[in-house]
């Protein structure tokens, strides 16, 4: 038994008092560490690559809630249109035009968040500033074409790096362009920040999702 069932109750019920919604990051774990975690009661889970996410969501309970946490190719979408719950990594215009595509062959609205590029490190994702602005420019003015498709909030991940100021710095970025952008008062929208490394941080800058892994399942 690989997971730390007393890790995730202490976790889930800090996590709750702030109304902060836990992702368990199951990607590379088997369905049966996943599982155990949703007889906890656990129902939001994250995965980092489409082929592994489709064959876990044929084995496992339909009230799981998908979380795509990867870096996803247009090509891709077609085959988690059907179930995903919520896309976290959505760098481009382009591959939101694509999941409102998919979505509407599915008869579906899919949930997304834009990828914000807060991380020094070049291999990171996401949309720097000014692309994050045109983004939601777009977004905007598309609004009638763009009906199968929601944009829940911003996602970002910090530096790898043991300098927790650098990875408070990032979060503090990332909170002020969310706070720009999403500011009409709701308590739907969503600012994912945190990992199992810098969690705590992430929440103290005003995440109010957070993706965590290697805590609940232990190391890879």
């Amino acid at each position: 038994m690989s997971v730390n069932s007393q890790s995730y109750k202490s976790l889930l019920e800090n996590l709750s008092k702030k109304h902060i919604t836990l992702v368990a990051v199951s990607k590379t774990k088997p369905v049966e560490d996943i599982f155990e975690l949703y007889t906890l009661g656990q129902r939001d889970f994250g995965e980092n690559y489409v082929q592994e996410l489709v064959e876990k969501q044929q084995q496992l309970p339909a009230d799981i809630r998908w979380h795509y946490i990867g870096h996803l190719q247009s090509n891709k979408v077609k085959y988690i249109a059907p179930f995903v719950h919520l896309i976290h990594g959505v760098d481009s215009y382009k591959l939101l035009t694509e999941i409102n595509k998919q979505a509407q062959k599915n008869d579906r609205i899919i949930q997304c968040l834009l990828q914000v590029h807060i991380a020094k490190e070049e291999t990171k994702f996401g949309l720097d500033q000014d692309e994050l602005s045109t983004t939601i420019n777009q977004v905007i003015k598309s609004q009638d074409q763009l009906n199968h498709v929601e944009v829940k909030g911003l996602m970002g991940m910090a530096s790898f790096t043991s300098d927790m100021e650098k990875v408070r710095t990032e979060f503090k970025f990332l909170r002020s362009l969310f706070d720009k952008y999403f500011s009409t008062p709701s308590t739907s929208h969503i600012l994912s920040m945190g990992m199992s490394s810098d969690y705590q941080i992430a929440i103290e800058e005003g995440s109010n999702m957070v993706r965590i892994g290697s805590l609940l399942f232990g190391s890879r």
